[in-house]
């Protein structure tokens, strides 16, 4: 007895090239059955270039790209379990809500009777909380709901996986937080596997279960968000990724890292030999006291001050070494410290991530 696979992406030495240009260099990647994945990087680091491999949208010039369990290469994108929901949907003006969500459905042989169309059609919008909009005009709609329409459209057939291309990217931030809740709520209740491609870093954290951070047509690290952000794989990974102060150095024996201005910072590497590095540390990481003296690890003046409500972003000149952003939550108005101020600041070691340089 065969048993069905446990993911439903694959891809096993992957490349794309255009011309001269490798978009998708020699990529490793496994997206489990049921998973929500976003593939994460700056613009043209390869991201969209494998949502439309695994879309059908491309093939790979070599490798082999595999959903549910079977090899995809040269099977066009009307044969494939996938749908995709494109960055500015794609929707058609001149059809109202139905029209447009029914479309796919109509496209099918051998044809499907009108009254199983109009039953789906119903099902998906009820699925996106659109029950009542099925006679609207496309141009009647907010860019939420046309935006929910796209996913309506893209879930009547039933995908075994969905891609969303930056769906959220026109939103505004209040209505892109909210269809992100929407969008992780839906992935649950079907079941089925959503891959993302995003370059924004708080929507990728926020949704997935899995990142996977690219850059220059490779994969980077792929793991869980927390993991993405507590233990980034590489500095690229620790600076893309959020916000990190980076300050070069010497690692020494001990455990120590000595910087430029002689201060000597405290870290938990270990499997490093001596010699150059770069430390990245989180802004929220660092402690923030008024006044000096007080054997904190570094010393500085606050330049810039920015308040946020629960918290305030700090710019420090540190004394012989440059700037750095730390984050401090509050409790009461006496928390903030004034632009101007001498402060302290120190750290755990183990938030210190330290990297060859």
């Amino acid at each position: 007895m065969i048993s069905a696979p446990t993911n439903d992406i694959e891809f096993r030495s992957v490349t794309k090239r255009y011309g001269a240009v490798t978009a998708v260099s020699d990529i490793n990647l496994t997206v489990p059955k049921g998973a929500f994945v976003a593939l994460l990087g700056p613009s043209g680091c390869g991201k969209t270039t494998c949502l439309r491999m695994i879309g059908g949208f491309e093939q790979p010039s070599e490798g082999e790209v595999l959903i549910a369990g079977s090899v995809a290469n040269g099977v066009p994108a009307y044969r494939r379990p996938v749908n995709m929901v494109f960055q500015q949907y794609a929707l058609f003006p001149h059809f109202d809500v139905e029209k447009n969500v029914a479309y796919g459905l109509k496209q099918l042989r051998p044809k499907l009777p009108a009254a199983e169309i109009s039953r789906r059609v119903g099902e998906a919008l009820e699925m996106v909380r659109l029950s009542g909009f099925a006679k609207r005009r496309i141009h009647e709609m907010s860019g939420g709901q046309q935006q929910r329409v796209a996913l309506a459209r893209a879930l009547v057939n039933k995908p075994s996986v969905l891609l969303l291309d930056e769906p959220l990217a026109a939103l505004d931030k209040k209505l892109r937080t909210a269809m992100q809740i929407e969008l992780q709520t839906l992935q649950r209740d079907l079941g089925i596997t959503f891959v993302l491609v995003t370059h924004d870093q708080e929507e990728a954290l926020s949704m997935s279960d899995l990142v996977c951070v690219m850059s220059a047509g490779r994969i980077r690290q792929l793991a869980t968000p927390q993991e993405v952000y507590d233990r980034p794989a590489d500095l690229f990974v620790a600076d893309f990724v959020g916000k990190t102060n980076r300050f070069d150095g010497m690692l020494e024996a001990g455990g120590t890292v000595r910087l430029g201005n002689g201060a000597a910072l405290p870290v938990s590497r270990n499997d490093l030999a001596p010699g150059a590095v770069t430390v990245a540390l989180r802004p929220e990481a660092i402690r923030l006291s008024r006044g000096t003296g007080n054997a904190a690890t570094l010393e500085g003046t606050v330049t810039h001050r920015i308040f946020l409500g629960s918290a305030a972003e700090y710019s420090i000149a540190i004394d012989g070494l440059g700037d750095m952003l730390v984050t401090a939550e509050r409790q009461t108005q006496n928390d903030l410290v004034a632009p101007g101020e001498r402060v302290a600041i120190s750290f755990d070691p183990g938030t210190a991530h330290v990297f060859p340089a």
